[in-house]
């Protein structure tokens, strides 16, 4: 049983010194490679440098209209800034009537506002380029469910002159079956094959849609024929220098705040404060990687949210080891001491995280940006907090107190 206690303990305390090794330096061998956790992790514009801009939309539409306006901008802006080689764009919804677009590490930012801000075009041509119609003709397009098959399919009307053009390209296409190409911002987008003449300007494309492939189409076609302005309303340019110096001066502040918080632990606590230290490890390791499974990006808000529920990590073990060592006060023995230190904390641990979660929850709905990124960080700290405390800690102190030779209450800062 003595044995067992140590093994165990040492166990977790290889196990997770494994992972801080992989975190900092990266792990490869027998096929398996793993980047270091700095290298995965997505930075935002303050850290990394670059460009954002708010568009607003210029309409008096409201309810579904305006959402359905702003989502298919949105998949617009989208596309234009992959064309740009960008591989961590913020692209996201800002109040009812605005989109953000941020654009971390961009180096020619007048090039990528051009490109963003440019009016989408969006032609149904031949094979040898002849326009047939543009977005202007295009009145609706939506997905609907075939009633026979019971597969999504993208249906379209044109106005009258759009539904004339349509008419004849139809019926000259159709003995051949040749495809009409759809083309936006020059990239073909669909090309469907043209099975009969289309009189009526109302056309459907089939194929193997889903829903969620079938509304990209749909979106990108009613791009097209957009009828809102969107005005740019604000843009910022955010120097790398400026980001990177913040970023090593926060690494710096942080390197510094655990190591000071570590030797006090141990020094106030003895083997529970070796048990934090290991603990607060864990925090690390649940919290970096779920920030990457994520893929979130991490931004200077989002490096205060990390240390804010890092201390409520540290505190959750405090509020645990005083009430453990009141229980040996009393004189129960360490393993009784421990269940009732545990289950007396419980109640103050859980009290103090609910409330901040639900904070993290108004501010992640009600914000925007950097407060979002705020939030999301502090909710995933909260719960990594609250595993790490209640599971990690628990366990290690309990493979030590199974560690029979262990009996000295001074050890457990009794």
């Amino acid at each position: 049983m003595k044995n067992r206690g140590i093994a165990g303990f040492l166990a977790l305390v290889v196990i997770i010194a494994f992972g801080v090794y992989t975190a900092l330096s990266g792990f490869s061998a027998g096929g398996i490679n793993i980047a270091p956790l700095g290298n995965q992790v997505k930075q935002g514009l303050d850290l990394k440098g670059g460009v954002y801009v708010v568009y607003e939309a210029q309409t008096d539409a409201k309810g579904e209209e305006l959402k359905k306006i702003i989502d298919q901008t949105i998949e617009v802006f989208r596309r234009r800034i992959d064309t740009l080689g960008l591989t961590e764009p913020v692209i996201v919804k800002e109040g009812e009537k605005r989109i953000r677009i941020e654009l971390p590490g961009v180096k020619n930012a007048n090039d990528a506002l051009e490109m963003i801000g440019k009016t989408a075009q969006l032609k149904f041509a031949l094979q040898d380029g002849t326009v047939i119609v543009t977005g202007k003709n295009v009145k609706k397009s939506e997905v609907v469910i075939d009633q026979q098959s019971k597969e999504p399919l993208v249906a379209l009307e044109f106005d009258a002159e759009g539904a004339k053009a349509f008419a004849d390209a139809t019926e000259q296409l159709a003995p051949t079956q040749s495809p009409i190409f759809i083309v936006l911002d020059n990239e073909v987008i669909s090309s469907p094959v043209v099975n009969e003449k289309i009189p009526n300007g109302q056309a459907t494309i089939t194929g193997n849609f889903t829903v969620e492939s079938a509304s990209e189409l749909a979106n990108l076609i009613r791009a097209g024929a957009l009828p809102v302005d969107f005005k740019e309303i604000q843009t910022s340019t955010i120097t790398a220098t400026l980001g990177e110096n913040a970023l090593k001066m926060s690494l710096l502040g942080a390197k510094v705040g655990i190591a000071i918080l570590i030797v006090y632990m141990m020094a106030f606590y003895k083997l529970p404060g070796l048990v934090a230290a290991v603990a607060l490890a864990a925090y690390g390791l649940i919290v970096g990687y779920s920030f990457v499974g994520m893929n979130a990006t991490l931004t200077l808000p989002g490096i205060a949210a990390l240390i804010l529920s890092m201390g409520m990590a540290v505190d959750a073990n405090v509020i645990i080891f005083e009430r453990i060592k009141e229980e040996i006060g009393k004189g129960k023995s360490l393993r009784v001491a421990i269940d009732a230190g545990f289950s007396r904390a419980m109640t103050t641990i859980i009290d103090s995280n609910v409330t901040t979660f639900i904070a993290g929850v108004v501010l992640y709905n009600f914000g925007t940006g950097p407060i979002k990124g705020f939030a999301v960080m502090l909710m995933l700290g909260i719960v990594a907090s609250m595993f790490t405390a209640v599971v990690v800690s628990k366990l290690l102190l309990k493979t030590l107190a199974n560690a029979g030779f262990l009996k000295n209450n001074k050890l457990f800062g009794a």
